[in-house]
């Protein structure tokens, strides 16, 4: 038999935003997008095991509009590709997997530009290395959008994994096509 004890609070697991994370890339002819993260920590609660041969639900979600990006793609015919990635930082175990879903097109000025897609989209998982979220193209002028709402999911919580603080980093970027 297992101890209660030994059960309780068998994983602590935390994702954390670092706010404002973002970059700034400047193409040739002057041209450059820019994106602004903004929100706040999201650490899941992840309810007590209070019994022996029970496990965890394994995936949980973050509240609406988690985090905010503001984005500009300036000029005529400008385009910009927003990628998410994660960082470890500084443990994290690869049986965690997170996700991120575009909820909006945010607000703004956007004349004769798109986002593609254009609408909200499922849960994409989130790897460490850079994967497209979506693009924004800018056809008569600039695309300045706010308040373009991300959801985060995480999955695989689980009382196999070891017992520690995981934590990461997810960051964003702009650039070109």
């Amino acid at each position: 038999m297992v101890k209660q004890s030994s059960i309780r609070n068998r994983i602590n697991t935390s994702i954390r935003l670092l706010s404002l994370v973002g970059a700034l890339f400047v193409c040739v002819v002057t041209k450059s997008q820019t994106i602004t993260v903004g929100g706040t920590d999201w650490t899941p609660v992840i309810p007590t095991i209070t019994e022996a041969g029970s496990d965890y639900v394994g995936t949980y979600e973050s509240s609406s509009s988690q985090i905010n990006l503001s984005l500009s793609v300036p000029l005529l015919l400008g385009t910009g590709k927003v990628s998410v990635r994660y960082e470890p930082n500084p443990t994290w175990n690869n049986s965690l997997k997170i996700d991120v879903k575009k909820l909006n097109n945010g607000s703004g000025l956007c004349v004769l530009c798109s986002m593609l897609p254009n609408q909200a989209t499922p849960y994409q998982e989130v790897l460490t290395s850079d994967t497209e979220l979506f693009r924004v193209t800018a056809v008569l002028s600039l695309a300045a959008v706010t308040n373009i709402g991300l959801n985060l999911q995480i999955r695989g919580v689980s009382v196999i994994i070891p017992v520690a603080n995981y934590s990461a980093r997810i960051v964003f970027t702009i650039g070109p096509l």
